[in-house]
């Protein structure tokens, strides 16, 4: 099975791009995150023209996180368990479902803003409680093969942003976000795609980011123990960088094994 995640960086500027790119790249499963739109602006014709069924979850031209397959997805929920506020609204920013026994989260972890910002203090509270939930779902089956993938929003190493000096006093390399990623890792869950594939996921669109290199890795996918034994390969597509209106964020993608998953005979893409 190919997962894949990617922040587009809104649907509907970019569907050109995603669905070139899923057809190019064999994937079963795709978790997009910020897709900016909700249901009745989606362009659902545009996958099932590949063979894909859309679950999304978007309120307005904000946040929004979607799961595209074309395998079908089964118990799907918006949102997790307690999940925070913010100013009275539960944002569209995770939705999970399970794929021949893999159950997948795509997840738009809050930006947090500034140190000082309320939105700081939001993006701990909602670490908090999907760490609390994930714990949970691994108490109660150690052996369930789990992915929680996205933008994460935050850089776990130093190494993962082109200069620590450029974030000083900055979020998404602070301690407090640095430790609610930890938690996760201490949890059992581990970042499949690092050791196979070091270097950035996101390149901001100013200053020539991208041309210079500099970039961060906040796009993961956690994998449960069980989920993490099950991998075989895993790439980020850099190149989707390129070209015109890109996304800020490239595709990160992870090749796992899954004995009697869904097969409809297509050869393997290389």
């Amino acid at each position: 099975m190919r997962i894949a995640t990617w922040n587009v960086n809104s649907i509907r500027a970019r569907i050109d791009r995603v669905v070139e790119w899923l057809d190019e790249n064999d994937v079963d499963v795709l978790a997009m995150q910020e897709i900016k739109c909700k249901e009745s602006q989606f362009p659902f014709g545009r996958f099932e023209e590949l063979g894909y069924e859309v679950h999304m979850h978007g309120l307005n031209q904000w946040n929004g996180v979607a799961l595209v397959s074309r395998i079908p997805a089964e118990d799907v929920e918006r949102g997790f368990s307690g999940q925070p506020e913010f100013r009275d609204v539960v944002e569209a920013r995770a939705i999970g479902a399970t794929f021949d026994g893999v159950r997948i989260w795509s997840l738009y972890v809050p930006n947090g803003r500034e140190l000082d910002d309320p939105h700081y203090a939001y993006k701990l509270a909602w670490l908090r409680q999907l760490h609390a939930d994930a714990v949970g779902w691994l108490a109660d089956d150690p052996d369930a093969r789990i992915a929680l993938v996205g933008d994460w929003n935050i850089a776990p190493h130093d190494t993962d942003v082109w200069d620590m000096k450029a974030f000083a006093g900055k979020t998404h390399v602070s301690q407090p976000e640095r430790d609610a990623f930890a938690a996760f890792e201490r949890a059992g869950f581990s970042d499949v795609v690092r050791p196979y594939a070091p270097g950035y996921t996101y390149w901001d669109y100013k200053q020539l980011r991208f041309i210079r290199d500099e970039g961060m890795r906040i796009d993961f996918v956690m994998g449960s123990p069980a989920f993490a034994a099950s991998v075989e390969n895993a790439f980020v597509d850099r190149g989707a960088r390129e070209g015109v209106q890109p996304s800020d964020h490239v595709p990160v993608v992870v090749d796992i094994d899954v004995p009697g998953a869904f097969d409809d005979d297509r050869p393997m893409a290389f």
